[in-house]
Formats: structure tokens, sequence, C-alpha cells
């Protein structure tokens, strides 16, 4: 019998998994604040990423809640499931959920934190992360892109 053969430009599958979580109002992107958070849809955004993980032969998932507790048991349940990475956009809980960055530090996946826009340079408020010193990295201010920064970087990560 022979070996499968793959895809031209398509690499060999791995063990790799990552996960993306997005956190509260992201559902509404493309249609919320464009001039701040970009025209480009949640669903848009998911397809472009889920079609880059699958050029490289990695399992992605994503999952979105507007409920702090539902994202809290999607972090618990990665764990498990041979998750290797997390790349989050926390959304407006960034600056206000310690029990979201517990649930990231208790289970020890690395994770990278994503932001569409610069936090920095908007609202004071917005300004502190309790995600950012427990990340393996930050990325905010580039839109859509920094996703697929973030996701390119854990696909070259050991």
């Amino acid at each position: 019998m022979s070996k499968p053969k793959r895809a031209l430009g398509v690499r060999s599958q791995t063990s790799r998994r990552i996960l993306i979580i997005h956190g509260p109002n992201l559902d509404l992107l493309g249609t919320r604040e464009p001039g701040i958070y970009g025209k480009e849809s949640l669903a848009s955004i998911n397809k472009n990423l889920s079609r880059i993980a699958k050029r490289e032969g990695t399992a992605l998932e994503t999952f979105q809640s507007n409920h702090e507790g539902a994202l809290i048991e999607r972090v618990h349940a990665a764990k498990n499931q041979g998750i290797s990475w997390i790349i989050v956009n926390p959304g407006g809980l960034t600056h206000t959920s310690v029990a979201l960055r517990d649930a990231l530090a208790a289970v020890a996946i690395p994770f990278l934190e994503v932001h569409l826009s610069n936090i920095y340079s908007r609202e004071p408020f917005r300004r502190h992360s309790y995600f950012s010193d427990l990340a393996v990295g930050t990325i905010c201010g580039l839109g859509s892109r920094g996703y697929e920064f973030a996701l390119q970087f854990a696909l070259h990560s050991n």
C-alpha cells in the first residue's frame, strides 16, 4: 500500500493544535465602530486563520463568547485537549478580568494576546491589560493582521 500523497504546498499533519479565543463584542466586528476595529467580520477573520492553519497542517479552533464564564470554561477544557497555543483577544475583559487571567495561568498553555486597536493610544482605562505580563507576547493596533502574525508565531515556535 502506498503512502497518501499530500497536496503541493501543504505540510504534513502535526499534532499541534491552536485555540483562538475572541472575547465580548467581537461577534460584532465589521459593524461595531469600524473606524476603530475595522470592517472585517469575525467570520472572515476566522476563515482566513483557518486557511493559514490548514496550509500548515495544524488544527485550529476558534471560540467566541460574550460571557466571561464561557471563556474561562473553554480555557480550562483546553488543558486536556492537547492545545499547544492559545491566541486570545479578551476584548473588554482585558481591563477587568482577573478570573480569565487566572484561568490562562492555571492551564499553563503558552498564549499570545491580540487586540485589533492600539489599546495604548486609546482611553486611559483601556491602557491596562491583566494579560500582558503573562502572555508570551502582545500584538495590538494592527487590525486583523495581528491575529495572522500571532498565528504565524505560534505555528513556527517550538
